[in-house]
């Protein structure tokens, strides 16, 4: 009888409906050979302080640091999480065989795995590892188990995350409580919601220090077109006037028109990050929403895993596109002008180095009723994969400079010449009009002269703005790095803070721990926020390119580059220097 191990119940039952095991018990089903199981996420959790020893129960500054020599873990004290485990612990001494059907992923490897070594199972593991629930998609992935062993690594990641987050969460967080707590309240001090916080009370202090200082541009107006000064931004108004005075009795004259052609090219499909962003942006969505909706939209069948950090496909998913396409009954009209000739495949779509354990998000081509909200996030995924396979935007850039009285000024503009992908965002009718809406400049002729309306305006410095959850999630994705190409951000990828699948967990712990509010859009810290970034002088914890650093080690245990020996070694190494500051800080 082979035991199969799901994370949560609805996951289990389709899995157990595609393998025939119909009979339904208390806690799992079974029938064809095999028994399917679930857990409710994590069963098991690291010790508690005082598991280590009593006296760590105390919050104490004699009692730090705390960094016991070997972490072990425990079941979950919950009395419906202390059955299902009983449960599981009798079919794991039942069985010759176990199959790991938790989430593919690091979360999902280690939650099945502290159940299996909690349950003290000896026996075969074997390996589920799919990207949607489809039957298909299931049925493929009991034809090709893969070994436990494989993922060794991936648990080993995830393993060392969890004892760094311990080790800094534990004592950092009763280090600064006892330290300089206000009214017996807890300063909860993390690994990642540190430095995430820290970038947003950085940002709003220098816009509440910010001091703007004026300065003066000059334009002009011709044949309703707006030309700027090719001098820039003036300091000195006495500057700005002086040319003002020269060009306003001359005329102006078109010296050179450059038309370049050039294109345009869809957007990345989605990974989970650029899903959470796009959705804050479109409708206001916060990342912890949208991250439910797509695991919703995944659990319907309706698309791939979404805890996703790469934009790319796999080749051996190229043959499966125009079947995916041809499903998308809801939108048959966009897909048919693909499903007329061979789909297209370029590297900006299919990337074998660029997918490690699970693709970008996709529809899977099923069908399914969903909410108003899904359906909002299915059609963005859906579009947005359509979109990919159009052709290439066909724009002509153009730069325009004109003269008056040898005074330079510029502007520059674009036509749409064919729209391409770009017909998968508009609406029927505005499609329709596309050709009438494709000049943004008008026509003008090299030597052409003719009056103008020359102004010069007083204008001042801006501060940046306040983080919205769109641009904190790119923040976090960056490493506090503001960056705006998507290839950039795909080569920061491996030093950003957090996980895809964490941010928008972190995000919200930061809320409850009234650490930020929302004023409409904007994130604000509060003023509990503000005073524990203000007590911490360490560096380290506050800085989101450090912290990054400690992600990508976490991605190189991973991958086999480096030992969870070392990464936990330097963590207490950390920790132990930390409290050794605080303690010794003048208070």
């Amino acid at each position: 009888m082979k035991l199969c191990i799901a994370e949560k119940p609805s996951v289990a039952s389709e899995i157990a409906r595609v393998l025939g095991a119909t009979q339904r018990h208390d806690g799992y089903f079974e029938g064809n050979g095999y028994r399917v199981t679930f857990t409710f996420g994590h069963l098991c959790s690291l010790q508690e302080p005082h598991d280590y020893k009593p006296h760590w129960k105390s919050w104490n500054l004699n009692n730090l640091p705390m960094l016991p020599e070997k972490f072990r873990t425990k079941v979950v004290s919950n009395p419906g999480i202390e059955k299902q485990f009983g449960i599981i612990r009798k079919l794991l001494k039942e069985t010759t065989e176990v199959i790991n059907c938790g989430d593919a992923g690091m979360e999902g490897e280690l939650i099945q795995r502290w159940v299996l070594n909690e349950g003290g199972y000896q026996g075969v593991i074997k390996r589920l590892w799919i990207s949607s629930l489809t039957a298909e998609a299931i049925r493929e992935g009991f034809d090709s188990l893969r070994p436990s062993s494989e993922f060794d690594n991936l648990y080993f990641a995830g393993y060392s995350r969890a004892i760094g987050d311990w080790l800094l969460g534990m004592n950092a967080t009763r280090l600064y409580t006892v330290t300089y707590a206000r009214q017996k309240q807890v300063l909860s001090v993390g690994r990642v919601q540190t430095p995430t916080l820290a970038m947003i009370v950085d940002r709003y202090l220098s816009i509440r220090d910010f001091k703007p200082s004026p300065y003066w541009v000059l334009q002009t107006t011709y044949k309703d077109v707006v030309f700027q000064c090719e001098e820039g931004r003036f300091d000195k108004q006495e500057e700005g006037e002086a040319l003002l005075s020269k060009v306003e009795n001359s005329p102006f004259e078109i010296i050179s028109v450059v038309k370049k052609n050039g294109l345009e090219y869809a957007p990345k499909l989605f990974d989970l990050t650029g899903l959470q962003v796009h959705c804050n942006k479109k409708f206001g969505f916060t990342a912890e929403e949208t991250l439910k909706l797509a695991q919703s939209l995944y659990e319907k069948k309706l698309i791939t895993y979404p805890r996703v950090d790469t934009t790319f496909l796999p080749d051996d998913l190229y043959p499966k596109i125009p079947g995916i396409l041809s499903k998308l009954s809801s939108y048959s009209q966009l897909t048919k002008v693909l499903l007329r000739k061979k789909i297209r495949k370029t590297k900006r779509i299919f990337q074998n180095k660029k997918v490690t354990d699970h693709h970008a998000i996709i529809p899977t081509g099923v069908e399914n009723r969903m909410s108003e909200r899904e359906l909002r996030v299915y059609d963005s995924i859906v579009r947005r994969f359509i979109a990919s396979f159009y052709p290439d935007c066909k724009v002509a850039n153009t730069v325009v400079k004109g003269m008056a009285d040898k005074v330079s000024f510029r502007t520059s503009g674009k036509m749409v010449l064919e729209a391409g992908w770009r017909v998968v965002f508009e609406s029927e009718s505005k499609a329709a009009n596309t050709e009438s809406e494709k000049n943004v400049l008008p026509s003008f002729t090299e030597g052409e002269t003719g009056a103008h309306q020359p102004s010069f305006l007083e204008k001042e410095t801006k501060p940046p703005r306040h983080f919205t959850e769109a641009s904190l999630l790119r923040a976090m994705e960056t490493a506090g790095k503001q960056v705006d190409d998507e290839e950039m951000r795909e080569l920061m990828k491996a030093n950003g803070i957090g996980r895809p699948s964490t941010r928008a967990n972190i995000i919200e712990t930061l809320f409850k721990r009234n650490y930020i509010r929302r004023n409409k859009k904007q994130i604000l810290p509060t003023d509990t926020g503000l005073h524990l970034i203000s007590i911490i002088d360490n560096k380290l914890l506050k800085s989101p390119e450090l912290t990054g650093i400690w992600e990508k080690k976490l991605r190189e245990i991973e991958n086999g580059d480096f030992t969870p020996g070392r990464f936990v070694s330097g963590m207490k190494r950390m920790v132990d220097q930390l409290v050794y500051e605080v303690r010794s800080a003048p208070k």
